[in-house]
C-alpha cells in the first residue's frame, strides 16, 4: 500500500468552541454566523450564533465580526529541505503557512540535493512528521536531477508517497522526455506539473520583457518563452491522455492557451499566483528584488487576464509559489539577485485588499479558489461540515496591518507585499485537528 501523500508532527487533537463566527464555505452551502465546535479535531456541531454550550474543557474563542473559513490548501511551495535550510525549513515554512491560514502544502523539489529519490523522498517525510506544523506533501522531480535527460523512478515514488511530479525551477525542455513522462504517469499516476519557461526565448532576462524592462535596460523575458510551452505541452498531454497542471501562469497567452485545451477536452489544470494577480512590471522600477521571481510579473493586460481566467474557471486555483531567499541573496544588483518571492503569511489578505475590496473578485471565490488546488493532487478538500476534520481558518477581515512589521514567520523576509498595508488578517489556524497557529491578538476565554 502507498504511503499517504501528506505528514505532519502528532500535535494533541483539538478542543474548541468558536462562538458567533461568521461561517463561510462555499461548497458546504454556508454564508452566516454560526458556532462551530471542535472536539478531538474534528467538526462536532455547527449550530445557530450563540445556540452551542462549550463543553468543559473545550477553550471558548468569542468570534464576532470574524470570519470563519475552510483553510487554504497551497499545491507549490519551497521549503527549501534538504540542503537549503538556511532560506526555509519544514518548521518555518509550515509554520509561516499556518500563519497565513494553511492547513496544507506541496513542496518543490529543487532541494539540495534534487528530490529524485525514493531513500531521499523517505527521509524528508520522516523529518516532515517530526517537525512540520501543518500536514506537507512532496513532489519528486520528473527528471533525475532534474536535469532533463533520464526520469525519475516516478513509481517507486508515488509508492513511497509522491503527491505528484514536477522539474518546478526548470521546464522540462525535451518534448520526448515529457512525452516519456507521461507514458510512464499511466503506469503510475500522479499529476505532472510543469514550470513552463521555454529558456531558449528567456535567456537570462531577469523581469518581463516590454517597455519598462527597455527603459530600465534590463533583458527581459517575453511572454511567448511561457505561452508557447503551455500550448506545446496541452498539445503532448492531449496525444498520450496523461494529465498536467501548468504552475504559476504569468501571461495572457498562456491563459488563452489553457483555455483552449480545456475546451478539447485536454486533461488539463492551472493555477496563477498572487503576485502576478495583484502586481505587474510597473512595480519593478524601483529594482528591488523582491520584485524579481520567475515567472516575472507582466503587463496590467496580462494581470487582467489571470483575474478573468481566475472567474471564469480556467485558472483552477490559487497557489503562492513561496520561495524564500536569505537576505543577503537578495542584496545585490537587480540583474544578480536569485528568483522569487514569499508567500504564505500574505496570500489571503494581498488578494482580499486588491482585488475583493474593489469587488473585483467576491470573497466566496477567493476563499473557494486557495482550496481548489486541494483536488487537483488527490488531497482532502477542506469542509466545515460535521464530522469533517477540522481545518478551519479564523479571520479578522477589518484588521489592517503592514507586511513585514515585527517581521515574519517565514525564515525569510524576501516577500514582494513588504512594507504594504493590507486588509484581512488571519487570527487562528486548526489544520488536521490540531492547532497550527494563534495569534497573539485572539483573546480565548478558555
Amino acid at each position: 500500500m502507498a504511503a499517504p501523500l501528506l505528514v505532519h508532527n502528532s500535535a494533541p487533537a483539538v478542543d474548541v468552541l468558536i462562538r458567533e463566527a461568521h461561517v463561510l464555505d462555499p461548497r458546504a452551502g454556508i454564508d452566516e454566523a454560526r458556532d462551530v465546535l471542535v472536539r478531538g479535531g474534528v467538526v462536532a456541531e455547527i449550530g445557530p450564533a450563540g445556540s452551542i454550550a462549550a463543553p468543559d474543557q473545550a477553550e471558548v474563542v468569542e468570534a464576532q465580526g470574524r470570519h470563519l473559513f475552510p483553510a487554504f490548501v497551497d499545491p507549490h511551495v519551497h521549503l527549501r529541505t534538504p540542503g537549503q535550510e538556511h532560506k526555509e525549513d519544514l518548521e518555518t515554512g509550515t509554520r509561516a503557512g499556518a500563519a497565513g491560514g494553511f492547513c496544507a502544502l506541496l513542496a518543490m523539489p529543487n532541494t539540495d540535493p534534487v528530490l529524485d529519490s525514493a531513500p531521499l523522498l523517505r527521509s524528508v517525510r520522516d523529518a516532515a512528521a517530526r517537525d512540520a506544523r501543518i500536514p506537507v506533501g512532496f513532489m519528486p522531480a520528473v527528471t533525475r536531477g532534474m536535469n532533463g535527460m533520464e526520469l525519475s523512478e516516478m513509481a517507486e515514488l508515488r509508492e513511497e508517497g509522491a503527491a505528484g511530479f514536477t522539474d518546478d525551477g526548470r521546464p522540462v525542455v525535451s518534448a520526448g522526455m515529457l512525452r516519456k513522462a507521461l507514458q510512464y504517469q499511466r503506469l503510475c499516476g500522479g499529476v505532472i506539473a510543469l514550470h513552463e519557461e521555454d529558456p531558449t526565448l528567456s535567456g537570462k532576462g531577469a523581469m518581463h520583457e516590454g517597455d519598462v524592462s527597455a527603459q530600465l535596460g534590463v533583458t527581459g523575458i517575453p511572454s511567448i518563452s511561457e505561452s508557447t510551452m503551455v500550448a506545446r505541452d496541452a498539445l503532448i498531454a492531449e496525444y498520450e491522455a496523461g494529465r498536467i497542471h501548468v504552475q504559476h501562469l504569468s501571461a495572457r497567452e498562456s491563459v488563452q492557451a489553457l483555455a483552449d485545451a480545456k475546451a478539447r477536452g485536454v486533461p488539463i489544470t492551472g493555477e496563477a499566483s498572487p503576485h502576478h494577480l495583484c502586481l505587474t512590471h510597473e512595480a519593478v522600477r524601483t529594482l528591488d528584488t523582491r520584485m524579481k521571481m520567475n515567472p516575472p510579473l507582466r503587463t496590467e493586460e496580462d494581470r487582467q487576464a489571470l483575474i478573468d481566467g481566475l472567474r471564469s474557471g480556467v485558472i483552477d486555483c490559487i497557489a503562492t509559489d513561496h520561495a524564500p531567499h536569505a537576505r543577503d541573496e537578495k542584496e545585490v544588483p537587480f540583474e544578480q539577485a536569485p528568483m522569487g518571492t514569499t508567500g504564505l503569511e500574505t496570500s489571503f489578505a494581498a488578494i482580499y485588499t486588491n482585488l475583493v475590496l474593489p469587488g473585483v473578485l467576491t470573497l466566496e471565490l477567493l476563499v473557494r479558489r486557495l482550496s481548489d488546488g486541494a483536488a487537483l493532487f488527490a488531497l482532502p478538500t477542506p469542509r466545515i461540515a460535521p464530522g469533517e476534520p477540522a481545518n478551519l481558518t479564523l479571520v479578522d477581515l477589518d484588521r489592517e496591518w503592514v507586511v513585514g512589521d515585527g517581521g515574519y514567520e517565514s525564515r525569510s523576509a524576501n516577500c514582494c507585499f513588504d512594507g504594504r498595508t493590507l486588509h484581512g488578517k488571519v487570527l487562528l489556524t486548526i489544520a488536521a485537528g490540531t492547532l497550527a497557529f494563534r495569534a497573539r491578538q485572539l483573546e480565548v476565554v478558555r
